[in-house]
């Protein structure tokens, strides 16, 4: 059998400094935050939060089943319908205070993400990224100034491609294999995680979010 080796499923996620970073989030990966926030003991209906990366609104489907009020924007145009703006430097004044801020930020401008939703947020943060952010040379900010409350890990691998959203394990027509022209399965080698950031708690504590995909995923959560 053959290794996959496309870049949707190989650990590295390189992106040229111009790159919109186009992985859209699988709902399910944001019912699972969701999810452990109630356990927690957050009001989430009572809540405010906005998607600043919000892409073809995947993630923000998800938001709108528990959150109060959802504010979406992009800084491109996938024709979800969502307010084009640039959440880190563009005109500020529509950017009010809300409870939470979570989104899947770019690759590249992950910190610049976190030290926005930090000044606009209320209660908290949530950025989902690769587990391997922990590990990247210059974050020392993460043990330091914007220390986290909690990273929590995914269990079973968050299937991401890039330009595409496919059920993990379905067949991806992106991605052929060259000797049969079948489309292999959706997979990922990239690890990811929830790091959460909730004002007033700096003791960055590791939890683990156990399989539920296929507890937690929808009729319609997947483009046809």
């Amino acid at each position: 059998m053959s290794q996959n080796t496309s870049s949707a499923v190989m650990q590295q996620r390189a992106e040229p400094h111009d790159s919109l970073d186009d992985f859209p989030t699988p709902p399910w990966a944001v019912r699972a935050l969701m999810e452990w926030l109630r356990a927690q003991g957050f009001d989430l209906a009572m809540s405010s939060v906005r998607e600043p990366a919000a892409n073809r609104g995947y993630m923000v489907k998800a938001l709108r089943e528990e959150f109060g009020h959802v504010m979406a924007s992009d800084i491109f145009d996938y024709g979800a319908g969502f307010r084009i703006a640039d959440y880190l430097f563009g005109p500020a004044e529509w950017l009010d205070m809300t409870d939470w801020t979570i989104t899947n930020p770019p690759f590249k401008l992950a910190e610049e993400f976190i030290e926005r939703a930090l000044r606009l947020s209320r209660v908290g943060v949530a950025m989902l990224t690769r587990l391997s952010f922990w590990e990247s040379d210059g974050r020392e900010w993460l043990s330091t100034t914007m220390r986290p409350a909690y990273t929590l890990i995914f269990a079973e691998r968050v299937v991401m491609l890039r330009g595409r959203l496919v059920r993990a394990n379905a067949p991806d027509p992106a991605n052929l294999d060259p000797r049969t022209g079948e489309p292999r399965k959706a997979s990922s080698a990239t690890s990811y995680c929830w790091i959460i950031w909730i004002k007033g708690e700096e003791d960055t504590r590791l939890r683990r979010i156990e399989k539920c995909r296929l507890r937690l995923e929808r009729e319609g959560d997947y483009p046809l």
